[in-house]
């Protein structure tokens, strides 16, 4: 194994134990037993584990079954619905053509994501919303479709929606408002400037920061992080995604998480043990538990 391949080492724990709210465990290497004790010994003793299809989601809900530590949040991902829709073999393409049944298709899955929301440890519904990096205009329809479905899902089961905004933000706002957002909303992988923090803030939005803002070019990401209300704020790893400096483009992990912790509180000119603190309370409000 290289070293650009190697797992990045353990960084010191936190002293206030804090949540990954959005993580992929099941796209990791490992168990899930050695990640959770990894991110434990560091101060991360709870995670979100998110599912991006059907077959993702009933990992995710019966993970969350079998190990305390865990929460589940299950969807299809704004790039599956399209797949599914315009019957995509190779999955979250520009190109395909639409097979008949394929809103039958998406119909069957999205009842599936909603039994699923019913269950006592899926706490949300996402990561659902837009996203118009990877899916060209063939498939927006399909997306927001999906999107609004999810939305309805999440507020009949009074669960926390969990939103992907990736070059989407105007239309994914538009969206909440149309429908009504949920009680709980939150922003993963926050990816606007500050002045969509001021509009997610007066919504009463939660946004989760991820170890792109340690990123040299997210400067962005910085700026809204220091105008976002402290209450509204969680981290994440989007783990095996977006591995905080100085270990980008290594395997990212739960374990991870006060990398970033630290680098928000260098942000928001406050304590790391404050910071962590705020995120702890914050994603317990976020997801209800």
């Amino acid at each position: 194994m290289s070293a650009k391949d190697a797992p990045p080492p353990l960084p010191e724990p936190l002293l206030v134990e804090v949540a990954d709210s959005h993580t992929h465990l099941d796209m990791q290497s490992g168990t899930v037993e050695e990640a959770l004790a990894r991110a434990a010994a560091v101060g991360v003793t709870t995670v979100v584990q998110v599912g991006c299809d059907v077959k993702g989601s009933q990992w995710a809900a019966e993970t969350a079954a079998a190990h305390p530590s865990v929460h589940a949040a299950v969807a299809l991902h704004p790039n599956e619905a399209p797949r599914i829709v315009l019957g995509d073999p190779d999955g979250w393409s520009r190109q395909g053509a639409r097979e008949a049944g394929g809103d039958a298709a998406l119909d069957d899955a999205l009842a599936e994501i909603d039994r699923l929301a019913a269950l006592p440890h899926v706490l949300g519904v996402g990561e659902t919303g837009l996203d118009f990096f990877r899916t060209g205009p063939e498939g927006m329809a399909a997306q927001e479709r999906s999107f609004r479905a999810h939305i309805e899902i999440a507020k009949r089961h009074g669960k926390t929606l969990v939103i992907h905004d990736r070059e989407a933000h105007a239309d994914v706002l538009r969206v909440l408002d149309e429908e009504g957002a949920p009680e709980r909303t939150v922003f993963h992988c926050y990816s606007g400037d500050a002045e969509m923090a001021e509009i997610c803030a007066a919504e009463g939005y939660y946004m989760s920061f991820a170890g792109n803002m340690t990123f040299k070019n997210a400067q962005p990401l910085r700026d809204a992080l220091a105008v976002a209300p402290l209450d509204l704020v969680l981290v994440e790893t989007d783990a095996p995604f977006l591995t905080p400096a100085p270990f980008r483009g290594r395997p990212n992990a739960p374990y991870l998480i006060p990398v970033t912790v630290r680098a928000m509180a260098a942000v928001r000119g406050i304590d790391e043990n404050a910071m962590a603190e705020a995120l702890a309370v914050n994603t317990a409000r976020a997801f209800d538990y």
